[in-house]
């Protein structure tokens, strides 16, 4: 026997549905059997004190020992789960040539299709929504009502929007060569859900990303994986200085780096150096340098904005990305002046999001505080949560105090 928790359990998903899916289950059938067999593994093994283990929301707080093989004895449910379920269809053909023609009973297939389900779950057919809902159920094992709870919508919803999603991808092979970029995307937008609900997404994300380089291959053999890797590691550092109690906003400048997880900056700067060495720069890599000489600087003054703004010129002729364009304007402005940022932002589409804040913060700089009032009043209009929306607020409100006060 061995331990029985979470931890363990979730990371096989994505194995099991891969033995299902090879043994001749369509995928959507397949990962309704896992998920099936998740709750039965919750209701035998799991011991959690709220009993709420059999919706897979134990925490592993109070966990129990499993079976010796954990992955072959889910890939027996499961498939004993999707053989009730076909038999229950029996009206229909093809499936029930996939019964006739189901192996007996023996030990779990060796291979690990984990990386194929991660490519079926960011398919190139999928909305970026639904792509990010299967990869949280199919890959990180959540349940339906867990990823309902993360993105604040009803579980019935999220429901319609999975089966949506597994149904459109039913019809791959496995043996369909994938799109790691399309996986990375998918893993970042992710990361970029933060926290809600009972799951931190963004620890979601790193795991699922430490995963996805494994399977890549060792470091420094998919370069741009690792260059994401260490982007998270690196963000997620700061994590802990981002908001006060009240849950506003603390801004980079702002912020105690005492608070910073320094072990998780280590962790991504050594990741970042292997990644940058193999010279296939992306713009994960070019992201994650960036930040890399943030979480190096003592203060936000001593930060080496030039080479800030050296690396944003590479990732701008990279991606010619509107966001890139508007964050090194601001870069521009630390390293040469606000009146050289605001030349910079004067070459930036002003709908690009977040133009008015960053020409707020620049034109402050500058010293032009009743302009400055004015743009953080309109940027707080237009803030897409309500966090960013008070921070901006409150900006507006201290300048227009100091110019009231003047």
């Amino acid at each position: 026997m061995v331990a029985f928790d979470e931890a363990t359990l979730r990371p096989l998903v994505p194995a099991v549905i891969g033995v299902l899916v090879r043994r001749g289950a369509d995928f959507a059938a397949a990962e309704d059997a896992v998920q099936e067999a998740l709750v039965e593994a919750w209701r035998t093994f799991g011991r959690g004190d709220d009993g709420a283990g059999g919706d897979g929301g134990d925490d592993g707080a109070g966990a129990t020992a499993g079976p010796r093989d954990l992955k072959g004895w889910l890939v027996t449910v499961a498939w004993r789960r999707f053989l009730d379920a076909v038999r229950s269809e029996s009206a229909r053909q093809r499936r029930e040539v996939v019964v006739d023609g189901r192996p007996g009973p023996g030990p779990t297939e060796d291979a690990d299709d984990t990386l194929h389900v991660f490519f079926l779950c960011a398919h190139p057919a999928l909305t970026p929504a639904s792509a990010v809902a299967l990869t949280l159920r199919a890959v990180a094992g959540l349940t339906t009502r867990q990823v309902a709870e993360a993105y604040l919508v009803p579980e019935a919803t999220m429901a319609q929007r999975i089966s949506r999603a597994k149904r459109t991808v039913s019809g791959e092979s496995f043996d369909r060569p994938g799109d790691l970029a399309t996986v990375r995307r998918v893993l970042y937008l992710v990361f970029n859900e933060g926290y809600s609900g009972d799951v931190d997404l963004a620890a979601e994300a790193i795991r699922l990303t430490r995963q996805l380089v494994e399977l890549a291959g060792p470091h420094g053999e998919d370069p741009e994986t690792d260059g994401l890797l260490a982007l998270m590691l690196l963000h997620h550092a700061r994590r802990p200085a981002r908001t006060r109690a009240d849950g506003t906003l603390v801004p980079l400048a702002e912020q105690d780096r005492g608070l910073w997880d320094t072990t998780l900056v280590e962790e991504g700067v050594t990741v970042l150096q292997s990644a940058l060495s193999r010279q296939r720069r992306g713009e994960y890599q070019l992201q994650a340098a960036i930040a890399a000489l943030h979480a190096d600087a003592p203060t936000t003054a001593e930060t080496d904005w030039v080479q800030v703004v050296q690396w944003y010129d590479e990732l701008l002729a990279l991606t010619g990305s509107p966001v890139v364009r508007l964050n090194r304007a601001v870069a521009v402005g630390e390293a040469d002046g606000p009146r050289a940022g605001l030349a910079a932002l004067a070459e930036v589409d002003p709908d690009v999001p977040r133009h008015r804040a960053a020409s707020a913060y620049l034109h402050e700089r500058a010293g032009d505080l009743a302009t400055a009032a004015r743009l953080y009043a309109e940027a707080a209009g237009l803030a897409t949560n309500v966090p960013e929306r008070t921070h901006l607020t409150r900006q507006a409100a201290r300048l227009n105090q100091a110019s009231a006060a003047d």
